[in-house]
């Protein structure tokens, strides 16, 4: 699994405004974290860095919570903040090779 970079207080709130404006990238509803899930948001990530995910299930909080840790491990990428049926997702975009 890589490592990822730990962001800083500051960090997060720039990436939490810029989520505001962000159209739901995915969607997490009753079935949970599906390899099919996986894939997509580890797309999304890919192309965006920054993915807002919107549970559809009805699952409390907590569980809600839960499946936040539980994608953060599997996809890898962070969670950098949630808010009620909305989460946002983020993973450093591999930074192209400088070319001489």
């Amino acid at each position: 699994m890589t490592e990822l970079p730990s962001l800083s207080g500051a960090e997060k709130t720039k990436l939490r405004g810029r989520g505001q404006t962000l159209p739901d990238g995915a969607w997490l509803g009753k079935e949970g974290v599906t390899p099919a899930f996986l894939v997509e948001l580890n797309r999304q990530l890919d192309l965006h860095e920054l993915v807002k995910l919107r549970f559809t299930g009805g699952q409390d909080r907590h569980v809600r919570a839960d499946l936040c840790s539980a994608i953060e491990s599997a996809a890898p990428c962070l969670c950098v903040g949630a808010v009620g049926h909305t989460a946002l997702f983020w993973r450093a975009q591999a930074t192209p090779e400088l070319t001489a």
